[in-house]
């Protein structure tokens, strides 16, 4: 288990924001074929965590890259996978409690807490493609905890005062759980994906039994952009009209 564990680290914490910027520019082309589909996706999602007392969404900006793998058999059936590197999720308005300090929690007594929860997501989805380029997908999602604080608010005059709280030893090291969504994939350029997409959180978010019922939720609304597919394209188009030319042999003396 422990193997494992840090098997994922290393695979997320090498896959970062910037990486995903490097790998576009140098290697996008590359990873774009008739039967894969590379691209860099992200937008907005809103997350809460069930059965706890918030008093609404945590709002918050994701982003990642992803894979299409078609069925050579049946390209509208494909495996839709990557990472989500950044991706908050958590619960806005949570109660106040004590911090075990007592300057800390008269000042934020009345007050309330946003609890922000990152992980490195790796959905593993089966997406099918209609004929008109609406397209489904469900299947599991994983996540790796990178951090995790509880944010404390309180108003006095008009300021507001903040203390930011780690509770990254509170939380599973793993989530997990099912992810659908559908989305349109358009006609235009290389192809804009946009998806609307809901993860339902199967392992409860907090260890220990104090809270055994509460697990994360999310809705995502994402912008997915193909990196490199038209050049791909275009290299492929060149190199099948190098093979299809016609040499004429040298005329006979």
């Amino acid at each position: 288990m422990k193997k494992g564990i840090l098997f994922l680290s290393v695979f997320f914490c090498i896959t970062t924001a910037q990486s995903q910027v490097l790998i576009s520019l140098i290697f996008g082309d590359k990873l774009n074929s008739p039967f894969l589909e590379f691209g860099l996706d992200g937008g907005i999602n809103f997350s809460t965590i069930s059965n706890s007392d918030s008093s609404g969404t945590n709002p918050g900006f994701n982003l990642g890259f992803y894979f299409d793998i078609r069925s050579k058999k049946n390209p509208a059936w494909m495996i839709n996978t990557g990472v989500i590197v950044k991706s908050p999720m958590g619960a806005h308005g949570l109660p106040v409690y004590s911090l075990n300090d007592a300057n800390l929690d008269n000042t934020f007594a009345g007050g309330s807490v946003d609890r922000e929860i990152r992980y490195f997501n790796v959905p593993i989805l089966i997406k099918y493609q209609f004929k008109n380029n609406i397209y489904l997908k469900t299947g599991p999602q994983l996540g790796l905890l990178a951090k995790a604080f509880d944010r404390f608010h309180q108003e006095y005059n008009g300021d507001d005062v903040v203390y930011k709280h780690n509770i990254r030893d509170q939380i599973h090291v793993i989530d997990a759980g099912i992810a659908f969504g559908a989305g349109y994939h358009m006609n235009v350029g290389n192809g804009l994906n946009i998806t609307v997409q809901y993860y339902y959180g199967l392992v409860p978010v907090m260890k220990g039994d104090l809270y055994p019922d509460q697990y994360n939720r999310s809705l995502y609304v994402t912008a997915g952009i193909p990196i490199g597919k038209g050049k791909a394209a275009q290299k492929r188009a060149e190199k099948e009209a190098e093979m299809n030319k016609v040499i004429l042999p040298e005329d006979k003396k």
